[in-house]
């Protein structure tokens, strides 16, 4: 084998080794990157139009993350690390994203690269989902309710069991299961609108999607105030005040509670 092509082969050994050995659900999860490795197609990387690209996957990040620095990073050095696409099954010009949204993203931006590196796979839905699925557990910067509603993503769009999805996302049955009540309980909408909430754990949306419950405030009201906190923290410039997230869970906590209390 070429030296070029281990190369090439290694990338998504990368991602497979990013994370600590872990027990048997880590495991499925560097096979499930494996997978997707080897059946990566001629282990080439190929340069893409990205209006070729599809993306429909179930959303594993309620934010993207600062694309300007990632679009001037690759303008200025090129775009290091392939995205993996799938060729759509309906349109052979077309191609399905399996992992990569940040750095298709940061490409669609940029007005001097035209063109994203990708390594194409050829995946079925089911092997799309899990490369997808095992690519973000060796991320460690998802909170609690991104990957609450991920998990609640994934088990509406029939990826497998709570003890199937348990097993890819590296957790218990019981505290998947936990998880996609919540979730199910705050609802999508409002959870990405709020966002994702760095640093607040499960007992407090659990305490919070409780207060919501018996409050009876109407949900546009609701969403209306976790809109304006958020957006009053970004305007407001301080570098040291809460991030624009939590000041807006923060505002829906207090609006949660003194509504309970106007109820007793």
């Amino acid at each position: 084998m070429s030296d070029s092509k281990k190369k090439r082969m290694s990338m998504l050994d990368t991602l497979a080794a990013s994370s600590p050995p872990a027990p048997s659900s880590m495991m499925a999860t560097n096979r499930a990157l494996r997978s997707a490795r080897d059946a990566v197609d001629s282990h080439r990387v190929w340069d893409l139009d990205p209006e070729q690209i599809i993306d429909d996957r179930p959303a594993d990040r309620f934010d993207p993350g600062d694309i300007h620095d990632l679009r001037l990073s690759i303008e200025a050095v090129g775009q290091t690390v392939p995205i993996l696409v799938r060729r759509d099954a309906q349109d052979p010009d077309r191609y399905r994203l399996v992992y990569g949204a940040r750095r298709l993203a940061a490409v669609r931006s940029s007005d001097s690269v035209t063109k994203v590196r990708a390594l194409i796979a050829n995946l079925d839905d089911d092997a799309a989902l899990r490369a997808q699925v095992s690519e973000n557990t060796a991320r460690r910067d998802l909170s609690f309710i991104e990957r609450a509603v991920f998990a609640m993503q994934l088990s509406d769009n029939g990826f497998g069991s709570q003890t199937e999805i348990a097993e890819v996302l590296n957790a218990t049955k019981s505290s998947v299961s936990m998880a996609i009540s919540i979730a199910r309980s705050i609802g999508e909408p409002l959870a990405t609108t709020i966002g994702p909430a760095h640093g607040v754990g499960r007992p407090r949306w659990e305490s919070l999607a409780a207060d919501l419950a018996s409050s009876g405030i109407a949900a546009e009201d609701v969403h209306r105030i976790a809109r304006n906190a958020r957006m009053k923290a970004q305007l407001s410039g301080d570098e040291t005040g809460p991030d624009p997230s939590v000041a807006a869970f923060e505002a829906v906590v207090q609006i949660g509670r003194a509504s309970c209390r106007e109820r007793v």
